[in-house]
């Protein structure tokens, strides 16, 4: 078999310190985590009867003084009046006697003021792959657990193709729905159309201005009028009487009246539905259901929400406005703000609260909202409003995630303007420059709150550089190399894991190991780049191995061992890939 060799980067390309995990996962399996638990907790009854100390089980900071450490004894060292060393040693000695302790722990040493560091058996290591054969394509998961959750994300002004920042959104929104399934949660995709206020009424006036005729340098055209493409597709259709459906299965035909402005923009807003729709199957998201901002105000879901924050006596009139107590509310708002302007019309908030407040009726009482960092200062009023309607809401619902913008650069050169769109780099355009794979894993691979720039040079490149290529690649090479060994699959997967020894061989059956903890705290912390950080980890310590040693050797058994352990980083590698919504290709 031909060897082409690949290196193992020492970190992503592109990480920054300050993007990296908030935690590292242990090397180890949950139940292996839990019964080791069990152990010292045991242990320790037995040396302070009344203890009630908190197993906190770290990687070491050192990777050479073990898999696993604890500081046990010095939590207990100061209320046992004892010298946590030497409590240490004696709390190895009473684990290390318990039946069953030596399958788990090959070593146990005290280090440095008391900690307790455990070197784990390699046949605690091999486990794994007795665990991802039995589990199969559950592994990692967890129970049902009857819980409702609803992740609300893109939610874009249908005045526009959907730009790059929403191209964000879509990708962590998809992937934190797909993390949480894995936990049991019953989750429903929502994509909430802003279809009412200014942007809609300048939507309709700049259809209007580009059927009419009038051009956007033009002294006519509309001051905050829109200026791409996509205007004069509208108009067009508009005038010929065409129909468009939106997302939602509705069907709207224009008039051709190009002096009814209410015609103008039940169409534009129709239309602009529909194109963004075709952006997000070319992303390949589906939306369970979407949910309009006019509904509020028709459904009378507005006026109800404010009528029962005056009742509760949270509201006050002031130059002609009203307001709403946020300072009161014990939300954190700086100051109070107002609900309904003086001029008429409510603020942008309002209608928030209300659709928040449909939101927990519907049985929605967990919620997240991906939003852009622009809308801080909506989440203490929204929270704010919906304390002060006494539905028993709790204060931190919903959960928000802020995310920074994105920049584009090709060629060195940031990219600023796309024709369709008139001033922004819109999805679509990632989509048809790199591929929908590409867009999804960049744009899901920081933190939220990351600044991030894409790009579009390096997404196209066939290198280890490119973390979407290097991961793939692995894959793919696991697939040839299964393919080339013409083994019977029953016998790969049933084969004697215990020559496995090797430290490259010892170090991927780790990383394998981690794998239910790493998606437990992308779901926990909603932050779905650290499975993005989990695949590169992995696909490096897999090529590692690959190019250390030698899989279709003479020895049978050593063989079978290492095509079983080919076979179980290929499986996880391509669940981890699907969690991001990201492809995991045979061939490359």
């Amino acid at each position: 078999m031909r060897r082409r060799a690949f290196r193992a980067p020492g970190r992503p390309h592109g990480r920054r310190p300050d993007m990296g995990r908030l935690h590292e996962p242990l090397h180890m399996l949950p139940g292996h985590q839990q019964q080791l638990t069990s152990l010292i907790l045991a242990a320790t009854k037995s040396i302070v009867p009344d203890a009630e100390p908190a197993v906190l089980l770290e990687r070491p900071k050192i990777a050479s003084h073990g898999d696993l450490a604890t500081n046990v004894a010095m939590q207990l060292a100061k209320p046992a009046r004892r010298n946590p060393r030497e409590l240490a040693q004696q709390i190895i000695d009473a684990v290390v006697a318990q039946p069953g302790a030596d399958a788990l722990i090959a070593s146990a040493e005290v280090a440095g003021p008391g900690f307790i560091n455990f070197r784990l058996t390699k046949a605690a290591h091999q486990a794994v792959l007795d665990a991802i054969r039995q589990e199969g394509e559950q592994f990692g998961t967890q129970p049902v657990r009857n819980e409702k959750i609803l992740v609300e994300f893109v939610s874009a002004n249908p005045t526009g193709p959907l730009h790059v920042g929403h191209a964000r959104q879509a990708a962590l929104g998809d992937s934190l729905c797909r993390v949480l399934a894995t936990q049991g949660y019953d989750v429903t995709r929502e994509f909430y159309y802003n279809d009412a206020g200014n942007q809609i009424d300048n939507l309709a006036i700049s259809v209007q201005a580009r059927a009419k005729g009038i051009e956007p340098d033009s002294p006519d055209f509309p001051a905050d009028g829109y200026k791409g493409d996509y205007i004069v597709d509208i108009a067009r259709d508009f005038a010929a009487k065409a129909t468009v459906q939106a997302a939602d299965g509705e069907s709207v035909t224009a008039t051709g009246d190009i002096d009814n402005l209410d015609d103008i923009r039940r169409f534009a807003v129709a239309y602009l539905r529909r194109e963004q729709d075709l952006d997000l199957q070319a992303f390949g998201l589906k939306f369970d259901n979407f949910y309009l901002e006019s509904s509020l105000y028709s459904s009378g879901r507005v006026e109800q929400t404010v009528r029962a924050l005056t009742e509760a006596g949270h509201t006050y009139e002031q130059d002609g406005a009203l307001w709403l107590r946020t300072t009161e509310l014990g939300t954190g708002d700086d100051k109070d703000r107002v609900m309904r302007k003086s001029e008429g019309g409510y603020t942008y908030f309002v209608p928030d609260v209300a659709y928040h407040v449909a939101k927990w009726e519907r049985g929605f009482h967990h919620a997240v909202n991906i939003q852009g960092s622009d809308h801080h200062g909506t989440v203490a009023r929204v929270r704010a409003g919906l304390q002060g309607l006494n539905l028993g809401i709790p204060k931190d619902y919903p959960a928000y995630i802020l995310h920074k913008m994105v920049k584009v650069v090709r060629d060195g050169a940031e990219v600023k303007i796309s024709k369709r769109a008139g001033s922004y780099v819109t999805m679509r355009d990632l989509i048809d420059w790199v591929g929908q794979d590409a867009v999804r894993f960049f744009l899901v691979q920081r933190r939220a709150d990351s600044e991030f720039v894409f790009d579009i040079d390096l997404a196209l490149s066939k290198s280890e550089e490119n973390p979407v290529y290097y991961i793939q690649y692995a894959h793919a090479r696991i697939c040839s190399m299964l393919a080339q060994a013409s083994q019977d699959a029953v016998a790969v997967d049933q084969a004697d894991a215990s020559p496995l020894t090797a430290a490259s061989e010892i170090a991927l059956l780790q990383r394998l190991a981690e794998y239910p903890a790493v998606i437990a705290l992308a779901a926990k912390e909603l932050a779905p780049h650290h499975i993005a950080f989990w695949l590169r980890d992995c696909a490096s310590d897999f090529h590692t191995w690959y190019n250390s040693e030698r899989v279709l050797v003479d020895d049978e058994a050593l063989k079978l061992a290492r095509l079983r352990l080919a076979s179980a980083t290929r499986q996880v590698l391509a669940m981890g890939l699907n969690l991001l919504g990201v492809s995991a290709p045979e061939r490359m």
